[in-house]
């Protein structure tokens, strides 16, 4: 079973440490590129608070975002804003996420998100989770994948496999870290690649945040994964 409340209570944390980290910024160094590619430390501020107001859209039954135009411009707009501006958003956004999430609702319901995808309104709070915990990595400031909670680092893992589960472009996959072990892919009577690896080197290469250096293949090579 999920619990949601649990995860808005990790979401809240999460978004702590987020404002707390940027918070040591100034307006400079959030005009300056962030790790993901084309974006500024200031894209992926504007990025966690539009995703906070378009989940909210999700749980009260609108629609995600009016137009994927309309999400990109709206980060596009928000990301030259200066530091105060950008982390009053983060907050306020998030404290509108939180409020929504504690109103008593059906959390069995299905919720449509972006391109046709329908989830559990239950798994929303830990969407959220995602959004703002790899992004705090993407800000590039010191917060690096092994510093992610172990329970999030493994729900995450769980998630990723779970999503390329059956998906016939990727080899089938045995992924462990020593203790735990996933098979993602396209279905097999045998896995035809084996990986093994740090929990927080099996995430990245999942989420696209690593090459998957860090990691130990047998078998085939790595697999290429689908952009998420």
């Amino acid at each position: 079973m999920i619990d949601h409340a649990h995860d808005l209570a990790s979401v809240r944390d999460a978004t702590e440490r987020v404002l707390t980290a940027a918070a040591e910024l100034d307006n400079a160094s959030v005009a300056e590129p962030s790790r993901l590619p084309g974006w500024s430390r200031g894209h992926v501020l504007a990025h966690i608070a539009r995703n906070a107001d378009a989940l909210v859209n999700v749980l009260e039954g609108r629609p995600m975002y009016a137009t994927a135009s309309m999400r990109d411009a709206d980060i596009e707009r928000d990301a030259p804003r200066p530091l105060d501006v950008q982390l009053a958003d983060v907050r306020e956004s998030a404290a509108g996420f939180q409020a929504v999430g504690a109103v008593p609702a059906d959390w069995s319901r299905r919720v449509e998100l972006r391109n046709g995808v329908t989830d559990s309104a239950s798994r929303v709070p830990f969407r959220r989770w995602v959004e703002v915990e790899l992004h705090h990595v993407d800000l590039g400031i010191g917060y690096e994948l092994e510093d992610l909670p172990e329970e999030f680092t493994r729900r995450e893992i769980d998630f990723l496999v779970e999503r390329f589960t059956g998906h016939p472009d990727v080899s089938s996959t045995k992924l462990t870290d020593g203790t735990h072990a996933w098979s993602t892919g396209r279905a097999s009577d045998k896995p035809e690649v084996t990986v093994t690896g740090r929990p927080a080197d099996l995430l990245g290469w999942l989420c696209g945040r690593r090459d998957g250096a860090g990691l130990t293949v047998d078998g085939d090579s790595l697999p290429a994964l689908p952009p998420l």
